[in-house]
């Protein structure tokens, strides 16, 4: 029969969506599971065959969830604010809501296309005011809290208005800005402002100046993974290290629980790697180094004790401060202006301009060269008593610890290459146990030499004794010091969720919830404003009138009653922080998710998307839903319980080779002749499946290859070939519909599968889907006798109920271990060993039809409805497995004559060595091998061999 995969799978999509098959019930009479994907954002290039590979593995754990009878979550949306449409609506004019509007018609038609089982009624948009309301006011709930460290979690704010009030800063012990000091008269002293201002140190969305990504070009800052070698990943424009006001989220208050958190999630061990570096635990001390005052900016102002400059340094490494020789400070630290010279100010403020040119990022990643400015002040070293001049450099970044270190350059690497070229002093302070080495950079298996005070101490007794002699010294602290840095939450950008904020005062305020969603304004362009405000700036509607709770004109603002509202967005990963729970409760106007909804719903069970969101989106998930715990909106502690990192599915790339300073172009295999540049050309001109070049076509493709010479073998142009990964750059991608046209949508999910292990990364070859395409027909066959379905109810053999449950035993170990591609290697083989026993029988091709639907729905929707069923195979039961038909009643045994194997023979699977010895020796092929022969010894191993010595 004839397999139509266009018929069917149209017919079978079009059901699904007349009959919302995949809708999913909030009903609690059954066990749910969730099943999510990374959200994506909806490119204009739309996907190619690479994007779908996570997506179709999810779908199969979906569908083969609700087999074993779930109530299965599986929704998709996109996460639809982003750069890309802003930078398209600045070249050509047209509103991000419209280009954005087109892309997702796009993704949604092609991910209809490859038969996803989607909840479509809960699909969300970032961008979609009645999304981003909740967006809103979660950040408003952040602004309203802070965070306890007594209780360890977000508090709303009005328990901490109520500690001022009763004690002022007494016995507080808060995350925070600075430190502050005050009673609680001289809080009930304060006005409304300053009490605002002390607020805005502790609430868990604040503002403050920060140094940041900007970028000039783009006129936003950016975050660190939308940079790329110190330029933007969008347009490659310079990014530049400013300092500027922004508002933060207070993310470094749950750098503990975030780091404990992971020990209770089953993610790939490198991502939980990845976040507990980038949280970055370290335990040491903090100490003071007092500064020399004289010939330094301000010096003159300091004319007391209590006003002598100090540098406070964080080390992992106390012990080593009598080998501390020199200090080294952040280029950007705040001290550095008060600590340089005048004969240094120069070459100090042109290394500042230089690093300011250079990510964080790259100045972390550049370990091997260092470089720096002497300020010209020194400070003490508080155990030595020696003076040690003090220099900035890129290598310390303000952000970690207090922006500042104490250089102990035997036993630190990059603090050894900085000394080595300035000419500083190199005191070796730490013997090892073995020996002593100059670089004995980290060692801990070590004792002091160099001091008396910690002189025959191991690594931990120094320590302890040096943070207690500091804390006598009244000089510093034992204390824990965390890399992670509250996250910049300001976007100088027009594609974005507004923030809900308004200045009064120069103080800012929320709004209140009854005017969410605060919407995007229409403006004329999106660029910046000629006064260098975000394009917000230029809206004509975009101010508040606090008495009449609205947002009104721009021109009326007076600062009394109508008051200026925040200009910048939010970064693209706000929306994406919370988007697994609105899907619970995706279209409630009264709350972002109805707690008995979140209870039900609970944790993500099952979350795949690309291991780069490791640092970024997966660490604010994890943040904001420990928030909204600690406030009590959700219950769950972490929102993604197991998540898997799928591999990249790579392009096959095509070259030609063009001749130097020619329009020419010269055969892959003649280009070693020839002084040529390879040059990438869309894999869609070559003729067929081969590495021929349409030629004629290439001259067709872009004007300036119109005019092309071509240098052939053997009258042909043979492209080079290379596997890359598959981007639009390279011209290598592959449209999933083109596929889904030729080989079906199942064929494609099959064939994705089996390309290989799903973590991995693994080649695209077109040419591979004939095989799995070929598996498909073969399956559409066992139901048919030439074109009549033909199923027979008669009972089936035992050979044929073995083949079933062999592959079910099979594919439930495959599906729970996410080896989808052996899963499909079984299916081929299950298929063949049924064709080969002719096998048509309802009590095992029903089954059959189940245990594929997972993989290839469309097809076993089709067979399930012939089968006389009137209900979607997606509800069916999963077979049950029955070992009973795996035991073997025979075993194949091969007979070996002095070791070589001659022929098999069968025998009873319960047959003893004397049993089994009489009947091969009575067995005529035997006698006639062994002829005269006579047997030294007989060798039986049970279920295995065979084997007669002779």
């Amino acid at each position: 029969m004839f397999y139509d995969h266009q018929q069917i799978e149209k017919k079978w999509q079009k059901y699904w969506e007349d009959n919302q098959t995949y809708k999913t019930s909030d009903s609690n009479d059954k066990p749910k599971f969730y099943v999510l994907d990374m959200f994506p954002y909806p490119s204009g290039a739309g996907l190619h065959v690479g994007h779908p590979l996570g997506y179709i593995a999810s779908d199969i754990y979906a569908r083969y969830k609700r087999h074993q009878g779930f109530n299965v979550l599986h929704p998709v949306g996109y996460d639809s604010f982003g750069l890309p449409a802003e930078q398209y609506a600045i070249q050509t004019g047209t509103h991000p809501a419209i280009t954005t509007e087109q892309n997702i018609t796009r993704y949604e038609e092609q991910l209809r296309k490859i038969g996803f089982s989607f909840d479509w009624s809960r699909e969300v948009r970032t961008s979609d005011p009645s999304y981003y309301k909740w967006t809103q006011w979660i950040f408003i709930q952040l602004f309203h809290s802070w965070y306890n460290k007594g209780t360890d979690k977000a508090e709303s704010i009005e328990t901490l208005i109520q500690h001022f009030e009763e004690k002022g800063t007494e016995g507080l012990d808060a995350n925070q800005n600075e430190e502050l000091d005050f009673t609680s008269e001289e809080w009930k002293s304060y006005s409304d402002i300053k009490k605002e201002e002390i607020l805005l140190n502790y609430r868990l969305a604040y503002r403050a100046e920060t140094t940041v990504n900007w970028c000039p070009a783009l006129g936003t800052v950016l975050a660190n993974d939308e940079i790329k070698d110190g330029k933007s990943e969008r347009g490659g424009y310079p990014v530049y290290q400013k300092k500027m006001m922004q508002w933060s989220m207070r993310i470094s208050a749950y750098s503990e629980r975030l780091l404990q958190g992971l020990k209770t999630l089953d993610w790939p061990q490198p991502l939980k790697d990845a976040q507990e570096y980038w949280i970055g635990k370290s335990q040491g001390a903090q100490v003071e180094f007092k500064v020399q005052s004289s010939n330094i900016q301000g010096s003159e102002t300091l004319n007391s004790e209590s006003e002598t400059l100090h540098i406070t340094v964080f080390t992992t490494r106390p012990d080593t401060i009598f080998g501390a020789t020199f200090m080294v400070l952040a280029p950007e630290n705040p001290l550095v202006q008060n600590l340089t010279t005048q004969e240094q100010k120069a070459e100090v403020d042109n290394y500042i301009e230089e690093t300011s040119k250079k990510t964080e990022r790259d100045r972390m990643a550049d370990v091997k060269n260092v470089s720096g400015a002497f300020t010209g002040s020194y400070a003490i070293n508080p155990f030595t008593g020696n003076k040690i001049p003090v220099y900035i450099s890129d290598y310390v970044l303000m952000g970690y610890g207090t922006g500042a270190v104490m250089a102990v350059p035997a036993h630190d690497e990059r603090d050894h290459r900085f000394a080595k070229k300035f000419g500083l002093e190199i005191i070796n302070v730490i013997k090892n146990d073995n020996d002593v080495q100059e670089e004995a950079y980290d060692s801990k298996d070590s004792v002091c030499v160099n001091s008396d005070f910690l002189n025959g101490l191991n690594y931990n007794d120094a320590k302890a004794k040096i943070i207690a002699e500091i804390e006598n010294k009244g000089i510093g602290h034992g204390t824990t010091n965390y890399r992670q840095r509250d996250a910049i939450f300001s976007r100088q950008r027009y594609w974005g969720e507004p923030v809900p904020i308004y200045y009064k005062e120069g103080m800012p305020y929320t709004l209140p919830n009854s005017a969410l969603p605060l919407e995007l304004p229409e403006v004329e362009k999106y660029l910046p404003t000629e006064d260098g405000d975000p394009p917000l700036g230029n809206a004509k509607t975009f101010a508040w009138d606090e008495v009449n709770q609205k947002v009104v004109d721009t021109n009326l603002v007076d600062d009394k009653t109508v008051f200026p509202l925040e200009l910048s967005t939010m970064p693209g990963w706000a929306g994406s922080s919370w988007y697994f729970l609105r899907y619970m409760d995706p279209n409630d106007d009264e709350v972002f998710c109805k707690k008995e909804l979140s209870d039900y719903w609970g944790q993500v069970d099952l979350y795949i998307g690309g291991s780069e969101h490791a640092t970024g989106h997966l660490l604010y998930s994890r943040f904001w839903n420990m928030f909204l715990k600690d406030r009590g909106y959700i219950e769950q502690n972490e929102p993604f319980q197991k998540l898997i990192n799928q591999g990249m599915i790579l392009g096959m790339s095509a070259f030609v080779y063009r001749i130097d300073g020619t329009n020419q172009y010269v055969s892959k295999n003649l280009a070693k002749d020839y002084k040529t540049q390879a040059i990438h050309v869309d894999v869609s001109l070559l003729k067929g499946t081969t590495d021929e070049l349409d030629t004629e076509a290439f001259k067709a493709w872009r004007p300036d290859y119109a005019d092309a010479e071509f240098i052939l073998e053997d009258g042909k142009y043979i492209t080079g070939r290379e596997v890359e990964k598959m981007s639009k750059s390279k011209y290598n991608v592959v449209n999933p519909d083109d596929i889904c046209e030729e080989y079906g949508a199942d064929g494609l999910r099959l064939y994705e599968m089996f390309l290989g292990p799903l973590e991995q990364s693994k080649p695209w070859n077109t040419q591979g889907l004939s095989g799995v395409y070929g598996f498909l027909k073969k399956f559409w066959n066992l139901y048919f006798d030439g074109d009549q379905f033909s199923v027979s109810d008669e009972e089936p053999t035992k050979e044929e109920y073995k083949v079933l449950h062999a592959l079910i035993k099979k594919v439930v170990y495959d599906i729970e271990n996410f080896s989808f591609n052996t899963s499909v290697s079984s299916f081929m083989i299950a298929v063949n060993e049924l064709q080969k026993l002719k096998c048509n029988k309802r009590a095992i091709l029903e089954p059959l039809a189940i245990i594929i639907s997972p993989y290839a729905p469309h097809i076993c929707e089709e067979v399930w409805n012939l089968l006389g069923h009137n209900d979607s195979v997606e509800f069916a039961a999963f077979p049950h497995l029955d070992e009973s038909y795996l035991v073997e009643d025979e075993i194949d045994y091969p007979v070996s004559f002095n070791g070589k194997m001659k022929f098999k023979i069968k025998l009873a699977a319960d047959l003893g060595k004397d049993e089994v010895e009489e009947t091969v020796m009575n067995n005529e092929e035997v006698k006639r091998i062994l002829g005269a022969n006579s047997v030294k010894k007989f060798i039986f191993v049970p279920k295995k061999i065979i084997n007669i010595v002779s």
